[in-house]
């Protein structure tokens, strides 16, 4: 493993974007019953499983599992499922907290002429620090070098907070982001807005930095942006549309929209599920599908939008089927199928 004291950006490397093609998924599989109290981390260990399995029709899947008893029970629930593809299902025994690996896990880099891989390490202090009395998620932090173990990439170490989920790429030079999440006083205080850009633009190889203001109602990360928009080419970004009645969600979500608009992207309203849960505001968002090799996997919440949201990603993502997955139980834990996946590009 070589860490780079230069920047990625001047060495030539950066971020594609998450439908260029993969060479693989990283997943952790879900265990932790704090995350999914009273008796839902049965339903989501299935669901989860059946994510598996679609995602290893089209790349592999590097699956980190906790204990050998739950690598037994992942393997049984996976190959449940007739279309999972088992020579792209690799176990890794990696002891973990929970299952964010989008949050927790490195960004993948790609160089200029697509021939060598790179990481970059983030410092993860558990969604500015709001876990660590009760879990300190020690196991997590150390995710990218366990990864990098088994990869032996070059790794960059930029030294500041940051989640994957807080980003996403077009692969043509820009990076959303959200203002809510990334100059909160919880992550990176001394550094100003300026200087995190500078940080997203020298590790992502990005050139553009458009800051959006806050994100969803009842996210615990602060506003991640893979809750809100999402690019689907590198001028199309689909951002959360609430209904009017939806007087917490409706004057962030148009703020957003214009600040997309007035940077130049073409902007497709996105429908949102509403409260799933009459007892608690959860972050439940379309916006928080995954684009694999072959297919899109989108989260559904039983709700009337569930077959627009369906239907959009369609006419995004042409040659891709569209995964629909039950997802009321496993946004109880505070995100869905984009945070519990990171990709790994595809080299030449």
């Amino acid at each position: 493993m070589l860490m780079e004291r230069q920047s990625p950006s001047s060495l030539g490397f950066s971020m594609p974007a998450e439908w260029e093609e993969h060479e693989s998924t990283w997943v952790i599989f879900p265990h932790n019953e704090n995350t999914w109290p009273d008796g839902r981390l049965e339903g989501v260990q299935k669901v989860y499983a059946q994510m598996l399995a679609r995602v290893s029709v089209g790349e592999k899947v590097n699956l980190l599992v906790e204990s050998n008893s739950v690598k037994e029970l992942a393997g049984k629930l996976i190959f449940e499922n007739d279309f999972a593809n088992r020579q792209n299902i690799f176990f890794h025994s990696i002891p973990t907290m929970d299952s964010w690996i989008r949050d927790c896990g490195p960004t993948f880099l790609l160089s200029k002429d697509k021939k060598e891989l790179a990481m970059v390490e983030w410092v993860f202090n558990a969604w500015g620090e709001k876990y660590e009395s009760e879990e300190p998620l020690s196991n997590d932090k150390i995710i990218p070098s366990k990864i990098n173990e088994l990869l032996d990439v070059r790794v960059f170490k930029p030294g500041i907070v940051m989640e994957g989920g807080s980003i996403d790429v077009n692969g043509a030079g820009t990076v959303l982001t959200t203002q809510q999440c990334l100059l909160n006083k919880n992550r990176n205080s001394n550094l100003s807005k300026a200087q995190i850009g500078g940080y997203l633009k020298d590790y992502l190889g990005v050139d553009n930095v458009v800051w959006l203001k806050d994100g969803i109602e009842g996210d615990d990360t602060d506003g991640h942006v893979d809750d809100i928009a999402r690019f689907v080419s590198k001028n199309k970004v689909l951002v959360c549309s609430p209904e009017k009645t939806d007087s917490a969600n409706y004057p962030l979500m148009a703020e957003n929209k214009k600040i997309l608009s007035d940077s130049g992207f073409d902007v497709i309203d996105l429908p949102m599920p509403g409260n799933v849960f009459d007892e608690r505001r959860l972050p439940a968002s379309y916006a928080n599908f995954y684009v694999t090799n072959s297919c899109v996997i989108s989260p559904i919440f039983g709700e009337k939008n569930d077959s627009a949201a369906l239907d959009l990603l369609k006419e995004c993502f042409k040659g891709r089927e569209i995964i629909g997955l039950p997802s009321k139980q496993v946004v109880y834990g505070f995100g869905s199928w984009h945070c519990l996946t990171q990709q790994q590009p595809a080299t030449k």
